[in-house]
């Protein structure tokens, strides 16, 4: 089992992440564009003959404006999915998926809406073809790249596909705000693995409407030292390209600071609990641990000394939704 660092060393460690002098306005400029782009969030309901959950298939106006999926979630009360009556706004949570999975199938992972919460589910972009099915494209193509997405386009910040995917994070949170069921005022957003560093990102760059944040086992936080600390995917996505052009180290590592976690966790300013397993090879503790000690809100932690990947697993879930509640 290898830990990069002991727990003591852990919670003293300081990521060395540079943080750009243009990353606010970077972010602005994205966000602005894609405001200004338009269009409001589309439902449909879906007539599932579920009991105690209503679902609705969900597009709303992303990066650039473009077409992204979610699923809306919500307890309905009632049989069949059908609603006992007038519905009260209810506390939402916008959702993140891990990387290679897309939103999954409309009964998939129901669990904030049985907590209680709406469920804002996004789907991601150009993902869905690995352990979940996706429905939303990415119309954007890319010079050379290892593949998978952790490349695409990572010669500049502009063209990366992490600047659309985040910027897709937190256009979700927008639109979650705008539906009549969503009370905006009590909006936390959630993920594990890249769902987790969607959640940072949503956090730093929508600060009005986010009031929680819950991040496990964050994936795209403390980037560069991830690549050089794990030789497991995703992250050797960009050792395999830097072993082959290694000339764009420099550009990479730029553009790479861009939407790296750390430097949304510094601009964070919600109450936020993080979950980690000390043995995972996916993203190393000491990664989840930048962004955790650089974060600038109230924050908490669950470490699971001798888990992977998974953390805490379904106790991360029943602890989230416990902080969920005390927050939101």
């Amino acid at each position: 089992m290898n830990r990069d660092l002991s727990l003591p060393e852990l919670r003293a460690y300081e990521a060395d992440v540079p943080d750009p002098a243009d990353f606010g306005a970077f972010w602005e400029v994205s966000l602005r564009e894609s405001r200004a782009s338009g269009g409001q969030p589309v439902l449909e309901h879906l007539d599932l003959g579920l009991s105690g959950i209503e679902v609705y298939d969900v597009t709303f106006p992303g990066f650039g404006g473009e077409p992204i999926k979610a699923w809306l979630r919500l307890p309905s009360g009632g049989p069949d999915g059908a609603r006992t009556g007038p519905i009260s706004p209810l506390p939402c949570i916008v959702q993140f998926g891990g990387y290679g999975g897309g939103r999954g199938f409309p009964i998939d992972d129901p669990a904030w809406a049985l907590f209680g919460f709406a469920q804002f589910r996004m789907d991601t972009r150009g993902q869905g073809a690995t352990w979940a099915p996706g429905d939303t494209a990415d119309p954007h193509g890319s010079g050379p790249m290892t593949p998978g997405f952790v490349t695409k386009g990572v010669m500049e910040p502009e063209t990366y596909y992490y600047g659309r995917l985040f910027t897709d994070a937190a256009r979700a949170v927008e639109a979650a705000a705008k539906l009549d069921v969503v009370d905006s005022s009590r909006i936390g957003v959630a993920g594990r693995s890249q769902g987790g560093g969607a959640a940072l990102a949503a956090a730093a760059l929508v600060p009005d409407l986010v009031q929680a944040a819950v991040v496990l086992s964050p994936f795209m936080t403390d980037i560069m030292h991830g690549v050089e600390l794990t030789d497991q995917l995703p992250y050797q996505e960009i050792a395999t390209y830097l072993a082959v052009r290694p000339d764009d180290e420099v550009c990479v590592r730029r553009t790479l600071s861009y939407v790296d976690g750390v430097n949304f966790a510094r601009r964070c300013r919600a109450p936020a609990r993080f979950g980690v397993g000390l043995a995972d090879s996916i993203t190393p503790a000491s990664t989840a641990f930048g962004a955790y000690n650089a974060y600038g809100g109230p924050k908490e932690i669950s470490v699971w000394p001798f888990a992977g990947h998974e953390g805490g697993g379904s106790r991360d879930l029943v602890e989230a939704a416990e902080f969920f509640r005390r927050h939101l």
